[in-house]
């Protein structure tokens, strides 16, 4: 088998991936893999925003709206995190040539679901897209750096509770290890294992199997967060989201009757439990959302894809209302990890949907998710700088070589079947722990 020494590998190259590796140190080897091509993470599709604390005058309503959309399931130490570190972050997101939206030479802010008042930076109706691209871009000019996709993680190397690097087959079905002081999984969410979701179908939770396999802690794997707003369309695939900005901005929901039923800017989940209700009543398999109230010049500069895209479908949004259903979108549980991002293996972390680290809750707020993979992501190479400040013991290599020889004379699943396998203890895993609610 193929043998990589890296000093860190992280696998994922959406936000979380990206900025972990923006701050680890720069004369370490990074070597980074991700199961498709670059553009294909979630992080590319995020549309809304990212939230930030306005000011301080904001931090209790912040704290609020997060912790009430989460059913105050929250780690509020978590949230504290997130929320006084959100400021630095824009401005490093900034310094990395992100392009938010501006009004009079300043900054201007949207409001969506839950929310009480706007706090969310936004880049017309593609954040995520103008986000991961200019990270995606500062990591590109890094030397210590190195990419690699449709590449696939499918085991880890570890000894006593202690990961010493991973094992990955590239598409040609090369299999290859890396070692390395420290990993971090920053690899997506579940929405792969859903026939609805807007999340691109590779993602089907391999970390989570992989934690299953080894004894690593998992946190509220049931917590699947549905969006109540996609585009409706019989054809099969991934949904596509309609943000919630655009409820947040005015836009309106209408039964079959076309009358309002609902507040527009409830959480997602309470919104989601409207809809579908609404559905049932009119015994139809969507709801009326009417884009209208905006007027056509918002649309089109704050909202230009989505209006692209449901021109596509046949809708122009500017003249008729859409039919919309809920979808899943989110995954709030996942790895279970500290306020540094460490799991309950040494040596191994996790950012972004993959882990858990109690932010979100029982259901996340809008637009909160960029910015807590972004925040948690930098902690997790705040904790790894420091291992790499320290020598490599012979101790370590040692065990590394002997997790080669072993990994070297293992039978691996073919990739099709490793997926369904993956996909498979997922579902039961989730399906356990909501037995066990119930």
């Amino acid at each position: 088998m193929e043998h990589v020494k890296a000093d860190v590998v992280i696998v994922g190259t959406g936000v979380a991936g990206l900025f972990a590796a923006l701050h680890l140190p720069k004369d370490k080897k990074i070597f980074m893999i991700t199961k498709d091509e670059l553009e294909n993470s979630d992080s590319f599709l995020a549309q809304g925003g990212i939230c930030v604390e306005r000011n301080e005058e904001d931090y209790d309503s912040f704290m609020e709206d997060t912790l009430k959309a989460g059913h105050y399931e929250n780690r509020r130490e978590s949230v504290d995190i997130m929320i006084r570190s959100s400021r630095e972050v824009i401005n490093e997101l900034i310094d990395c040539g992100v392009e938010f939206h501006k009004e009079n030479g300043e900054l201007a802010y949207t409001r969506e679901g839950a929310h009480s008042k706007s706090r969310i930076l936004y880049h017309q109706d593609v954040t995520g897209k103008e986000i991961t691209s200019k990270l995606l871009a500062c990591v590109q000019k890094l030397s210590n750096v190195e990419l690699l996709t449709q590449t696939t993680m499918i085991d880890i190397l570890e000894e006593k509770n202690q990961c010493y690097g991973i094992v990955a087959r590239k598409a040609d079905k090369t299999l290859f290890a890396v070692t390395a002081r420290a990993v971090v999984w920053a690899c997506g969410g579940i929405g792969g294992l859903y026939e609805h979701s807007t999340n691109f179908p590779h993602l089907t939770g391999d970390a989570l199997a992989i934690a299953l396999k080894h004894g690593i802690e998992l946190e509220h794997p049931d917590y699947v967060q549905i969006h109540p707003t996609t585009l409706y369309s019989p054809k099969p695939g991934r949904r596509f989201l309609i943000s919630e900005s655009v409820r947040g901005e005015g836009a309106k929901l209408y039964n079959a009757k076309m009358e309002r039923f609902a507040n527009e800017v409830l959480p997602r989940d309470l919104m989601t439990a409207e809809i579908r209700k609404q559905m049932e009543i009119d015994h139809k398999p969507y709801v009326w959302l009417d884009m209208r109230p905006l007027g056509e010049a918002q649309i089109k500069t704050h909202f230009p894809n989505i209006y692209q895209k449901c021109l596509e479908e046949g809708f122009d949004v500017t003249k008729e209302c859409i039919p919309v259903v809920p979808a899943q979108h989110y995954f709030m549980g996942g790895v279970k990890v500290d306020k540094y991002s460490r799991t309950t293996m040494k040596c191994l972390y996790a950012s972004g949907e993959t882990s858990c680290n109690g932010v979100h809750g029982a259901n996340r707020l809008a637009s909160n998710s960029l910015l807590e993979s972004l925040v948690f992501a930098k902690r997790a190479a705040g904790q790894i700088t420091k291992i790499l400040e320290t020598k490599e013991t012979a101790e370590e290599e040692n065990v590394q070589n002997a997790l080669l020889k072993k990994a070297d004379a293992t039978k691996f699943l073919g990739k099709e079947e490793l997926q369904k396998l993956y996909a498979e203890s997922v579902r039961k895993e989730i399906e356990r722990v909501r037995e066990e609610a119930v």
